[in-house]
């Protein structure tokens, strides 16, 4: 497939979006932008909200993690389950009960105006980081294979991804999001499940043949128990998981908006339950297919393909999709899910921004309704703008697999986040509130200058994802430290 047959399907891929964009977005109001009307069926929400939840960090990174990493993403994986079971039954029913825009102003409720403002600018770091590298895993793909066969700057190529995003999602919002999602996934899974076929083809295999060779036996270990100390033990990864969903998910404003679209509390508790069994089925076959990948690349002797002179498996995928010979189909669906992954969760994270400025820092909801619209889009124009920026830099500064360099930047970042929520909901304390940011920065630091220690220095124990429960676990304590004395 040619560089100008690539843009050409993305191209016609956009058109399809900016129509539903176009039906979605007729009304363009503020409540539309913001919640959809509360009107969104919970089954779409849910099969939508696969796509956003995998991303395209999913669909390139954790094939390509599979060499070096084996199956153990699937511990992970089972905490991610665990933590949308605490979502769907402690966190959803407080978010309806107060009937919120933004779930940051239970913070404010709860303990007042500085609790609430660390909140939203924990999530606006934590989002602006997250959906950048999303953003910056597909325009890299789309730079290695399409942009680079016509000498486009890499900036360019990331101003022209985030300007397509700009234009369908910047008068519907969260309603045109909730729709366009559904699209997406669709072709996502599409995708991965016709080169998982088409490869076995090629090698001469069945599924079930793929599923009993030997060949995968060498990369499908799930379970990591030996040696506590290991990033990977099962125990860490687990935990790992459950609180990163319940932060990722549970108290970020991009996934709890999609869910606030719903009716009532019973169809987003149906959504995200439903929602969360199936995720841990597709995240297998995203691993049975990462393990596909490189055992047809050992057999046909295709090199891991190099990023400013490093091998960078994250784009091995799209290099054996696009560039291997297993025709047309494969190279079309890849680019239909690659587009489809990377921005469906893209387009919700630049409505959630900017949802979350609006409401969380503007208090638009405050201002004269002739202002509202207008200033809602100044915002979403800033935001691209924001974005643009922050992807750019990643190319200069990332150094590591896109899935590993998101969950450990979570771990920073999502901990006051976790600490907060769980000392408001679990305990009756008021706090004095002005401390908050201080024991929230505090906090961040120490979690940072605890992951740059050596294994060394820690008696060989290799820290992993259990530094979030941990940052939440110190929060919480400093929040208690500064608790009113009643």
């Amino acid at each position: 497939m040619t560089a100008t047959h690539i843009l050409l399907l993305i191209g016609a891929y956009f058109l399809v979006l900016i129509l539903i964009s176009y039906l979605t977005g007729r009304n363009d109001s503020n409540a539309d932008f913001f919640k959809a009307g509360k009107k969104s069926p919970w089954f779409v929400v849910a099969f939508g909200m696969i796509g956003a939840s995998l991303s395209g960090v999913t669909f390139i990174s954790v094939p390509g993690w599979v060499e070096s990493s084996q199956f153990s993403y699937m511990q992970v994986v089972f905490g991610y389950l665990v933590g949308y079971f605490v979502i769907a039954f402690v966190l959803l029913p407080i978010y309806y009960r107060l009937n919120v825009t933004s779930i940051y102003e239970y913070l404010q409720g709860r303990f007042g105006t500085v609790s609430y403002k660390v909140g939203a600018v924990s999530f606006f770091i934590s989002r602006v980081l997250g959906a950048s590298f999303r953003l910056f895993l597909v325009a890299i793909v789309l730079q290695q294979f399409v942009f680079d066969a016509w000498n486009v700057p890499f900036e360019l190529t990331v101003v022209l991804s985030i300007l397509l995003i700009w234009i369908y999602t910047f008068r519907g919002g969260i309603k045109t999001i909730v729709w366009t999602d559904t699209l997406q996934t669709l072709f996502m899974l599409l995708s991965v499940g016709l080169s998982i076929y088409f490869i076995n083809e090629k090698l001469g295999w069945g599924f079930t043949e793929f599923l009993d060779s030997e060949e995968l036996k060498e990369y499908s270990k799930v379970l990591f128990t030996d040696d506590f100390f290991q990033k990977n033990h099962f125990i860490k990864s687990f935990l790992g998981g459950m609180f990163i969903t319940i932060c990722m998910t549970g108290l970020d404003q991009d996934m709890m908006q999609k869910n606030l679209t719903c009716k009532n509390l019973g169809d987003a508790q149906k959504n995200m339950v439903s929602f969360s069994l199936i995720l841990i089925v597709v995240n297998f076959v995203f691993l049975l297919l990462g393990a596909l990948l490189f055992i047809y690349a050992d057999r046909y002797d295709v090199a891991i393909p190099l990023m400013d002179g490093e091998p960078k498996s994250d784009l091995l995928f799209p290099e054996i999709a696009l560039n291997s010979g297993l025709g047309m189909v494969v190279a079309t669906t890849f680019i239909l899910g690659l587009i489809a992954a990377a921005y469906s969760s893209a387009d919700s994270a630049l409505t959630s921004l900017t949802t979350s400025f609006c409401v969380d820092f503007l208090g638009i909801e405050k201002r004269e309704v002739s202002q509202q619209k207008r200033l809602r889009k100044k915002v979403h124009v800033g935001m691209s703008l924001l974005l643009i920026l922050v992807v750019i830099a990643f190319k200069y500064v990332l150094d590591r697999n896109v899935i590993d360099g998101l969950l450990t930047v979570a771990t920073f970042t999502y901990g006051p986040l976790l600490g907060l929520f769980a000392f408001g909901i679990f305990t009756k304390y008021q706090i004095m509130d002005r401390l908050v940011w201080i024991v929230a920065l505090s906090c961040v630091l120490i979690v940072m200058g605890l992951s740059y220690l050596p294994a060394e220095f820690l008696g060989g124990y290799q820290i992993g994802y259990e530094l979030l429960p941990f940052n939440g676990l110190i929060t919480f304590l400093g929040l208690y430290m500064i608790r009113k004395r009643i």
